[in-house]
């Protein structure tokens, strides 16, 4: 019987790799290796999308820990999202990370033209927490631990 090993990645479609990559790197990861270009049958088969090609990279945490993987669908084009999703639609609810000085970090994405959802909110003088608004509208959640 098959069980988890570990967490590995979460996987993000996008629309423009290198501007997804440039939005990741001022949150704070660090790109874990070149790009990749696949396509064949290992790809069609997994994502259930014949004559699929894609590019993806794998961004981590500087602590080494899970990675972002960013894939932009060459073929098929990305779609927009539904709620029957298939790998090549762009999206993901968010994606969240632990941080330090969130005002200086959501101050530096802003002027990077990457704004405030809502804004930053105090839970409990635990956490203090913001959502983002990322490329291809992803929502990125960073949280600074506060108490």
């Amino acid at each position: 019987m098959g069980s988890i090993l570990r967490f590995d990645h979460v996987g993000i479609t996008v629309s423009d790799l290198a501007a997804s990559i440039a939005f990741f790197e001022q949150v704070g990861l660090v790109l874990d290796g070149p790009s990749a270009s696949i396509e064949g049958r290992f790809i069609d088969a997994v994502t259930g999308i014949d004559g699929a090609s894609t590019e993806i990279v794998m961004m981590r945490t500087p602590d080494g820990g899970t990675a972002v993987e960013l894939s932009r669908f060459v073929r098929p084009q990305a779609v927009p999202g539904s709620q029957h999703a298939m790998a090549n639609e762009l999206g993901l609810r968010s994606v969240a990370f632990e941080v330090e000085d969130l005002v200086g970090l959501v101050d530096r994405l802003g002027v990077a033209g990457f704004p405030l959802i809502g804004s930053i909110g105090e839970y409990e003088r635990v956490w203090r927490m913001a959502y983002v608004r990322g490329p291809d509208g992803i929502t990125v959640a960073l949280a600074e631990k506060i108490g």
